[in-house]
């Protein structure tokens, strides 16, 4: 295995093993939960890749849909069961999550909606990752079923960016490691579309050391993610460049696609 594939192993991992962090960074982060909550409003069911530790599901459950999850982080999970367990037992019964690979994880079921929030489509890192994902989608969508995914729009500064480039954030307090200062390292690999980020935190405090969490997104441009999905099955109904639905632009920080299993 070359340094690059297990940077890419690590970057697929080490953002969702800490749940504790992860909950406290997107807590602000509330506009796609109320998206994916009317998007699913209109179903009596509905299935989630990367639900995580629920900060889409559980809402969604509140509101009256059954939610059936998949995700392979098990810290997330774990923290998911946590959280499942302070809610009413008719929420608990609405929620099902399920440990294992989104390209591979069959779960004998059909939905009429598919959802894959958050930059989890940015961890199918190859042609053939998305496209195994693509097709377990499409198993798992009833005639003519709604998938609805976000993905961040690539950046083209950040990517042009010299490899090594750091940004320095503003000072905050980790949930473990106390008051850190922060800053992201950003390497892009043009080859594999790839932008590797490095999250340095250095706690002020001197009896904790240093650490660094790596995350690997695969950058998508909008018409090439647009020939994919047409490509492996499905067509296009709308695509967004916010979570109010507005028109995808070239100022966008985030892409919203609606697209529809095809006949045949």
């Amino acid at each position: 295995m070359s340094r690059r594939d297990r940077e890419l192993e690590a970057g697929a991992r080490a953002h969702f093993e800490d749940p504790d962090y992860y909950a406290v960074t997107y807590a602000k982060r509330k506009d796609d939960v109320a998206y994916y909550t009317q998007v699913a409003s209109k179903h009596d069911a509905m299935l989630e890749y990367g639900i995580g530790s629920g900060r889409i599901a559980i809402p969604v459950a509140r509101s009256g849909v059954s939610v059936w999850g998949v995700d392979r982080s098990r810290p997330m999970l774990r923290d998911l069961r946590a959280r499942l367990a302070r809610e009413p037992a008719a929420l608990r019964a609405r929620v099902t999550a399920r440990a294992g690979d989104m390209r591979r994880v069959r779960l004998k079921r059909r939905f009429t909606l598919a959802i894959c929030p958050f930059n989890t489509v940015l961890h199918l890192y190859t042609r053939q990752d998305l496209e195994a994902w693509l097709a377990r989608v499409r198993e798992h969508l009833s005639p003519r079923g709604e998938l609805v995914l976000d993905a961040s729009m690539p950046i083209l500064e950040d990517l042009a960016d010299e490899p090594g480039t750091a940004y320095t954030m503003r000072p905050f307090v980790h949930p473990s490691a106390g008051l850190v200062n922060y800053r992201e390292v950003f390497d892009y690999d043009r080859v594999r579309q790839i932008l590797f980020v490095s999250m340095c935190f250095e706690p002020t405090s001197k009896e904790r050391q240093s650490f660094m969490v790596p995350l690997a997104h695969r950058q998508f441009f909008p018409r090439e993610l647009e020939a994919l999905l047409h490509y492996n099955g499905f067509e296009t109904t709308a695509v967004y460049g916010d979570f109010q639905r507005g028109p995808l632009v070239q100022s966008s920080d985030v892409m919203v696609w609606h697209a529809r299993r095809r006949r045949g």
